[in-house]
């Protein structure tokens, strides 16, 4: 049987080399097709690769009858519709950690390039003017570097930063202290940061929590001369109240790779001010990223085509298809669980716990575990997924302990989960009536019985 694949955006010719090498995968680039076009022949291909241009909407999905997995070249998968794969029985795959790197030097370069004025002196030269005394610059050595979300690339950030001679601070409500010691940032309060950092770079996921983030008040709690760089996402800066800041002098300079509106209408104000320097979104755009972004799509496609594996899945967890049938209500039980307990952790616990008691103890419990980490760790990350949820909770410094119980309690089955931090809530216990129905039957020292929607 030859699995067919449909490659709907440029990708790295080494991506395209391995599939095309594997026996058994016919692959067609097909990149350029309106959505139309796409339609009318996306129903014939069991696999589609896209990077950011492709749009994968409900209504594109209506028409795929043989797809069974789609694979995002890089991390975000803002331009697929998840839900709509998922109701259809659809894997949504993608490359985590490719483009970090790339995207971390960008945030640096933009930095540096703000400060010594590049793009506005290389500008004046290429009209003929020599005009050294216009673009005088900043320092970075010995400056504070306020860090905005300490997740993979801002990690890579703040070391580069170091080796820089900067000193950096950070708040990443999610950042446990070993996490900050280890690194050797201070971890700060969001008001201290804003009080202090001479440069202000962020490296947050959007989520309801932090979109604009920087608003007009946190504008205001600035220190005057601050300097802003932005490669994560558009939304996190209310980019109304940041021309504000510069035409009022509190925001010397801005770096903006990403936009809440891409790309931005002609004649933005923004994009008018000298004071601001811009690209179109190309923090992850290096031949290296872009190669492992692709070669990383190309073996998940792989492995799923001739195996059933799924890896890097952000919709489903990493099990056979019998297990993931059998499980369903406990998974969705156990993510309730985790976005639920949350919701009332005020700082980064250092350990959970998690009891399993009862007959679900014959299913392996790896997938609840980390059905339970995705819950939990969402408002933190926004790349978390059934696979790297574990990763994630360690490299936050998380110590999750799975504890197993054969006898239950009132029910056959049982799990609950406790969290060792100073919080409202700091346990939740839940089971499955008939199988099919996952209910919260505990909370705290609470008996409830509530259905898991």
């Amino acid at each position: 049987m030859r699995h067919r694949v449909l490659v709907s955006d440029p990708l790295s010719e080494k991506g395209l080399s391995l599939l095309r090498q594997t026996p058994g995968i016919e692959v067609d680039l097909e990149t350029g097709r309106s959505e139309t076009e796409l339609a009318s022949i996306i129903g014939d291909y069991d696999a589609l690769i896209v990077r950011s241009a492709t749009r994968v909407d409900a209504e594109l999905l209506a028409h795929a009858r043989r797809l069974r997995i789609i694979g995002r070249a890089g991390t975000g998968v803002d331009n697929i519709d998840v839900e709509a794969a998922t109701k259809r029985g659809m894997v949504v795959v993608n490359a985590p950690g490719g483009n970090t790197v790339t995207t971390a030097e960008h945030a640096i370069a933009l930095l540096l390039a703000l400060c010594r004025k590049i793009p506005q002196a290389t500008a004046a030269m290429k009209k003929g003017k020599w005009e050294k005394k216009r673009f005088l610059g900043t320092e970075i050595f010995q400056k504070t570097l306020g860090i905005i979300g300490l997740g993979n690339i801002g990690k890579i950030v703040a070391d580069r930063a170091k080796g820089l001679g900067m000193r950096v601070i950070a708040h990443d409500p999610y950042l446990s202290r070993e996490v900050s010691e280890k690194l050797g940032v201070e971890a700060v309060t969001f008001e201290d940061l804003l009080r202090r950092a001479d440069f202000i770079t962020l490296h947050t996921p959007l989520n309801d929590q932090t979109r604009h983030i920087l608003d007009r008040k946190a504008f205001e709690r600035m220190k005057r001369g601050v300097k802003i760089v932005n490669c994560a996402r558009g939304g996190l800066i209310d980019e109304t109240a940041l021309l504000s800041a510069i035409d009022a002098g509190t925001v010397s300079g801005a770096a903006l790779d990403v936009f809440e509106v891409e790309p931005p209408p002609p004649g933005y104000p923004l994009l008018e001010r000298d004071a601001v320097i811009a690209t179109p979104h190309l923090g992850a755009s290096t031949a290296e990223a872009q190669d492992q972004v692709a070669l990383s799509v190309a073996r998940t496609i792989r492995a799923f085509l001739l195996e059933g594996t799924i890896e890097n899945a952000v919709n489903v967890p990493a099990v056979s298809a019998l297990e993931r049938t059998r499980l369903s209500p406990w998974l969705k039980l156990t993510e309730k669980m985790g976005s639920f307990l949350m919701q009332f952790c005020q700082r980064i616990p250092p350990e959970i716990t998690i009891t399993y008691a009862g007959e679900i103890l014959q299913h392996d419990l790896a997938p609840l575990t980390c059905a339970f980490l995705k819950g939990f760790m969402q408002p933190m990350d926004e790349g978390v997924n059934f696979v790297n949820a574990p990763w994630i909770a360690r490299e936050r410094g998380i110590a999750v302990r799975e504890i197993r119980q054969h006898r239950p309690g009132d029910y056959q089955s049982e799990i609950s989960a406790r969290i060792d931090a100073p919080c409202e809530v700091t346990e939740i216990a839940g089971t499955v009536f008939e199988g099919v129905e996952p209910r919260i039957i505990r909370i705290g020292d609470f008996r409830v019985e509530t259905a898991v929607e």
